[in-house]
């Protein structure tokens, strides 16, 4: 069933939401030709270390990373290694944080000191995407409807959507039900409660949808090569607008005790 938070257990997922976006943010600035991804992650350890906060991601089912960094035709969960970025490559940088038991995840598509018109325009319609499918994402509505407006935006451009990873319910684990396709799928039509937090995540290709797994057992790749983007927001439903926790707010510094 899905998991309806409290009042309290919603002001600490905001609080872990905005660490995230804190982190997200500042590892942007950071990146940019000649850095290696693991800098990177090296980098989000400490960002999210200063805030009182740790990875989310690190040893969950055995991932070796503080973060999830996948370069160019890695689609997701790619592994922080000596790899050194160029100017014209594009990242997706995932960053989940723990904060007082609770998660805050969010994802961003970076270009790595600029890229082509190509590059750019599919992670301009990545995070169209992503923003269509926040807009559906209100109590009475269901999964679908979220996962609709995905698809039907990304498709309506030219690309497509990975079928084989979706978004989440999120709260005190990475994952939680419903899942949360972007694509329609009638086995994944849980109806939209106030209260529940979710994470919408498009993750969008250029080719075709098809991915594989390297023999790291953990990074996905396009199978055509093609370029891949990935955007992602963890949202609050509740009986109005939709409330996105990862979000940097002001002031930082307030923590929950």
């Amino acid at each position: 069933m899905s998991l309806i938070k409290t009042e309290r257990e919603l002001d600490i997922m905001r609080i872990a939401g905005s660490i995230a976006a804190e982190v997200l943010q500042e590892l942007a600035g950071f990146v940019r030709p000649g850095v290696t991804t693991r800098q990177l992650d090296e980098f989000a350890a400490k960002a999210m270390k200063k805030r009182g906060a740790k990875s989310a991601f690190l040893g969950y089912r055995k991932f070796p990373c503080q973060t999830c960094l996948s370069v160019n035709d890695e689609v997701v969960h790619g592994i922080a290694n000596d790899r050194q970025l160029r100017f014209g490559d594009i990242v997706s940088v995932d960053c989940g944080v723990v904060y007082k038991g609770y998660i805050g995840d969010t994802a961003t598509t970076l270009a790595v000191g600029g890229c082509g018109v190509a590059a750019q325009r599919l992670m301009d319609v990545t995070q169209q995407a992503l923003q269509k499918g926040i807009a559906q994402a209100k109590a009475g509505n269901r999964v679908t409807d979220i996962s609709r407006a995905v698809q039907n935006f990304v498709e309506g451009h030219g690309y497509s959507v990975v079928r084989e990873f979706v978004g989440h319910g999120v709260g005190r684990s990475v994952h939680e039900e419903p899942q949360v396709p972007n694509f329609v799928d009638a086995g994944s039509s849980a109806k939209l409660r106030s209260g529940m937090t979710i994470a919408i995540e498009p993750m969008v290709n250029v080719g075709r949808p098809d991915v594989k797994i390297l023999k790291d057992g953990w990074t996905v790749v396009t199978q055509d090569g093609s370029l891949s983007a990935h955007f992602e927001h963890t949202v609050l439903i509740t009986d109005s607008e939709p409330e996105i926790l990862t979000c940097v707010k002001m002031p930082s510094a307030s923590r929950v005790e």
